[in-house]
């Protein structure tokens, strides 16, 4: 018989990567999980090959979490090139149109800007990781399939010009700070289209996902000449705790008797969460010690609920 292949150690934690240019999300995601020596890795909302930034690497159970950092709000920096609009919205596609950018001034720019603040609707491009019937967009647009995608609510809470250069193809450097499901190629188009010119973006680089700034961040060489000069557990001190994905919400403490009726998926009561939880809230678990043991969901008679349940080694 011949022997099961090793598919890796059980390691939970969160690894704060800075994604590099001209890779996949997915590639960066399998190439961390490699030298973590991981059974299970997923990231927290994918980066186009242009982009760069904060790459939130969940490992193990860690990965049951993953939705909170998804919904979390995003931090960018971005270039557009207005005067050119491409078939992907970025600098990778073909080139759709072209027109003379010369004439537009930073007030024409911020005013036509203004119209993006706040909440507003916005189309998903086809070159998004978006699924229809199973297949994420960008493979159906590269196929040249089109399909009708619906107008999501999304809130742009930040949209400022950080730099103008004019000129032809004028250059516009703008940060974000946006709610989940934004995609700033989309807003760089839309922009483009109100200003009569065309418009997509040249360079991309987040540098907050939700609690995450990219200071806390390593590279893939980095961490690659970590790796040369110790073995996989060696790097486990680089992981960030796997409740960190909900240190906005409240935490709540069981004793060693009602936790364990909480990991066998019974709801629980909890006076922490009787006296300052909602009905609905999402709160943190902790077994008394500190250990960690998943999300729970309060009851309208102020228990908590198992949501996502942490398996303990």
């Amino acid at each position: 018989m011949a022997r099961r292949r090793n598919r890796g150690r059980s390691v939970n934690g969160i690894f704060l990567l800075n994604k590099p240019l001209d890779r996949s999300s997915n590639q960066a995601l399998q190439r961390v999980k490699n030298l973590f020596d991981a059974n299970k890795a997923g990231h927290t909302g994918a980066l186009d090959p242009l982009a760069t930034g904060v790459l939130p690497i969940c490992l193990g159970e860690a990965t049951k979490f993953s939705q909170f950092l998804l919904d979390s709000d995003k931090h960018y920096r971005s270039t557009f090139v207005l005067g050119v609009a491409t078939e992907t919205g970025d600098c990778d596609g073909d080139i759709l149109s072209e027109a003379d950018a010369s004439t537009l001034t930073q007030n024409q720019i911020e005013s036509a800007i203004e119209a993006f603040r706040g909440e507003i609707q916005q189309i998903p491009s086809m070159y998004s990781a978006l699924k229809h019937n199973g297949q994420p967009l960008y493979k159906l647009a590269r196929q040249g399939i089109e399909v009708e995608r619906q107008a999501r609510t999304i809130n742009i809470y930040k949209y400022e010009i950080v730099d103008f250069r004019p000129g032809p193809r004028a250059e516009l450097d703008v940060e974000v700070h946006v709610s989940k499901g934004t995609y700033v190629r989309t807003l760089a188009e839309d922009l483009g289209a109100a200003l009569g010119c065309g418009a997509h973006v040249s360079a991309l680089h987040r540098h907050i996902a939700g609690p995450f700034t990219e200071q806390e961040t390593m590279t893939l060489p980095e961490l690659e000449k970590l790796r040369e000069s110790c073995e996989a557990p060696e790097l486990d001190y680089l992981l960030k705790p796997m409740d960190i994905a909900v240190a906005d919400r409240m935490a709540v403490e069981l004793s060693e008797i009602v936790a364990g009726y909480f990991q066998l998926g019974q709801e629980v009561m909890s006076t922490q969460a009787f006296r300052n939880g909602q009905e609905g809230d999402i709160v943190r678990v902790f077994r008394e010690g500190g250990t960690f043991l998943g999300v729970g969901t309060v009851t309208e008679e102020g228990k908590v609920a198992p949501k996502r349940l942490v398996v303990e080694n």
